[in-house]
């Protein structure tokens, strides 16, 4: 148990909400830690098939890094190794075998967006807003540009940064931010679709081909080619893809057994 997250099980999916509604769920030191945790935990949890992040309540997702928070121990160089709290989150959302979802349930700003991205899925409320809005108090999202850089374009990525403004849900659906944005009052209906959905696929094939995925992104052509080979090799000799290949064969629905 933890007073900074919660989690929630139904059935195949996982439901992680950051529980801070107060501070508009913002990262401390202590949600970074147990987030970790949770996603290391459920993600070698072999009965679930999804993992889905949110946010207390209707207004926020995550308003980014609790600028309350910085603890001073250890001097600068201490508040320096602190932020590795963020980092080892943010790799071990990558490295999880399970797709993780965001239900992106209110504004999402600096870490928050930062969270949002590196979810491979992202579906949002209709009034939700994106941005990193760190340049209005003197900072820059150092610890997030990784990952924007690798999933928005350069001149996307860079307005956003270097002018702190925000964007609705439509702005962010047509720069890739968010592959869906719900109508009023129904985000809940447009998660269930798609999370549904991935979790009637093989929960092997999926985790096999999600780790494929972020193995090689950053691998040149010829690098990435020999290495999906090799993936590709290991993908036909998984139970579920001989059981696929029948069940196709024989016109029925497969019965995958995750291995």
């Amino acid at each position: 148990m933890s007073e900074n997250i919660k989690v929630e099980r139904n059935e195949r999916v996982a439901t992680i909400t950051i529980d801070r509604e107060q501070r508009r769920n913002a990262l401390s030191r202590g949600v970074v830690s147990d987030l970790r945790d949770a996603i290391v935990e459920l993600g070698a949890d072999e009965e679930l098939r999804v993992l889905v992040l949110t946010g207390a309540g209707e207004k926020a997702f995550c308003a980014g890094g609790d600028l309350g928070d910085q603890q001073p121990g250890g001097g600068p160089l201490g508040m320096h190794h602190g932020r590795s709290g963020f980092v080892e989150l943010l790799l071990a959302m990558n490295r999880c075998p399970k797709p993780i979802v965001a239900r992106v349930n209110g504004h999402a700003l600096g870490g928050g967006f930062g969270l949002v991205l590196n979810c491979d899925l992202a579906v949002s409320a209709h009034g939700a807003t994106f941005g990193t809005p760190e340049v209005k108090v003197g900072l820059f999202p150092m610890m997030i540009t990784a990952v924007i850089q690798r999933n928005l374009h350069r001149k996307h990525a860079l307005e956003l940064m270097f002018t702190g403004r925000r964007i609705d849900a439509q702005r962010a659906l047509e720069i890739g931010v968010v592959n869906r944005v719900a109508e009023e009052g129904k985000l809940d209906e447009e998660l269930a679709d798609l999370v549904d959905r991935i979790a009637s696929f093989s929960q092997a094939v999926v985790g096999l081909g999600r780790q494929a995925f972020y193995d090689t992104q950053d691998m040149n052509f010829e690098q990435a080619l020999r290495a999906l080979q090799s993936e590709l090799t290991i993908n036909t000799l998984a139970e579920d893809a001989a059981e696929g290949i029948m069940a196709f064969m024989t016109k029925r629905e497969p019965e995958w057994k995750g291995r």
